[in-house]
């Protein structure tokens, strides 16, 4: 099997999916965050390089503030065990997007996850 070398995806649809199952947008959210683990454990045994994931645009900014709280919680939460899943998975960790829009403490996330897997050599994951 021919595998490519690196993948994209979007993360759409996830509040969509969420309020057609009767649930809030945010537990889409959640759901799809949860998928981007397993999507990265996969695409490395699958031997793939780099995955690109496009989390977040500029137009989700112009979402309902109770939603965009929710997904800076989520990014929030994923920055804290992001660290234990790259050292696991020998996973590098970079963020090509601008993160100016972002609170501090989500900028020094980021920065630290950079710096702490940049010497790391099994897949890696872009965060856009």
């Amino acid at each position: 099997m021919n595998v490519p070398q690196h993948i994209a995806i979007i993360l759409d649809g996830n509040g969509r999916w969420a309020k057609s199952k009767g649930m809030p947008r945010n537990y889409g959210h959640a759901q799809g965050a949860k998928n981007v683990e397993k999507i990265c454990e996969e695409a490395w045994r699958m031997g793939i390089k780099y995955l690109t994931v496009y989390a977040f645009s500029t137009e989700n900014w112009s979402r309902p503030q109770n939603e965009v709280d929710a997904l800076m919680k989520l990014l929030r939460n994923y920055m804290k065990t992001c660290l234990k899943t790259a050292a696991k998975n020998d996973m590098k960790i970079r963020v090509i997007g601008d993160i100016e829009p972002l609170d501090e403490d989500i900028k020094s996330r980021i920065r630290e996850l950079e710096e702490a897997t940049a010497n790391n050599g099994g897949l890696i994951l872009q965060l856009l």
